[in-house]
């Protein structure tokens, strides 16, 4: 049976194992956590949960093992709505996983992957049969054959495409001509166009073709280009536990609010709050809100400006 979604995702994701510490251990010394947790991780993984809490009907393609840690990851979308048709189970390979220690002053994260043995998605192991429809697809870049089929089989249901580009990856100028909406890093504009002229780099994102362009600036906010000119939208202040997946939950809430026909300043301020919240909680996924309290933090916003 085929079914009709609002956003169809491939790429990588993982087992997250989060520690939430009082500071950072020197070399030889231990410390306690204050809390661990243990969740679904990923960026596009992450974005597609946040489009699940938010309403949305979302399905994931992507590769996973047979291990415990696949079971745990394949389950995790199932418990959040996510159609799992698509991903692809492989027993020669673990689980991605990447291990992340969150500083306790800060909110900030050290992450260590462990994806040496991951194998890339190959064209031929995707299916798209189980898909009748959908409005957006998003991709990260990774696995580059398997993304090119995806990318051409969107454009032949003419399907808008997404972006997330944290780095610069193999075809990434090509990759750029091809998409409409490509959301991008601070980092990836100092590696990718050496500049930190953020509207600069706004202005050659829509030069390769984009309807839209955004750069995401972590606790300083975002930056949004389309026809109308470059805006920018400050970050909300909030009180931070951990940043892991912020960028991932700004990019499924972004493609919310295109769903939802949001002007391109009122989309970067909805996906800049949902990020927001989500960092008063441990992990990327944990504390996605839904749309009730995304809009009840705008307005108390509003109120207190």
């Amino acid at each position: 049976m085929q079914t009709s979604f609002d956003c169809v995702g491939f790429g990588i994701c993982a087992a997250d194992y989060l520690c939430l510490v009082p500071r950072y251990p020197n070399l030889d010394e231990k410390t306690e956590t204050l809390e661990f947790s243990k969740q679904g991780g990923g960026p596009c993984a992450t974005a597609l949960v946040t489009l699940a809490r938010l309403g949305f009907r979302t399905a994931f393609i992507g590769k996973i093992g047979t291990d415990t840690d696949g079971d745990f990851v394949l389950e995790n979308f199932r418990s959040k709505g996510i159609d799992t048709t698509g991903v692809i189970r492989d027993e020669n390979m673990p689980t991605n996983k990447a291990f992340i220690w969150i500083d306790g002053a800060s909110g900030k994260k050290s992450i260590v992957l462990d994806s040496s043995h991951y194998r890339a998605v190959k064209p031929e192991e995707m299916n798209f049969d189980f898909i009748d429809d959908a409005a957006y697809v998003l991709i990260d870049g990774r696995d580059t054959a398997a993304t090119w089929k995806i990318v051409e089989w969107a454009k032949s249901k003419q399907i808008s495409i997404v972006l997330d580009a944290g780095s610069p990856r193999q075809d990434m100028e090509q990759l750029l001509r091809a998409v409409d909406y490509p959301i991008v890093s601070h980092s990836f504009c100092h590696q990718f166009f050496q500049t930190d002229d953020y509207e600069e780099a706004i202005r050659k994102l829509l030069n390769f073709g984009a309807r839209a362009a955004v750069v995401t600036c972590g606790e300083i906010g975002s930056y949004g280009g389309d026809e109308n000119g470059v805006v920018f939208q400050p970050a909300f202040q909030t009180k931070v536990v951990d940043t892991t997946g912020a960028g991932d939950v700004f990019h499924g809430a972004f493609i919310a609010g295109l769903l939802h026909g949001l002007s391109l300043e009122k989309n970067l301020r909805f996906a800049n709050a949902t990020a927001a919240l989500k960092c008063q909680t441990l992990g990327g996924q944990k504390g996605v809100p839904n749309q009730e309290t995304v809009l009840k933090f705008m307005r108390f916003n509003d109120n207190a400006g």
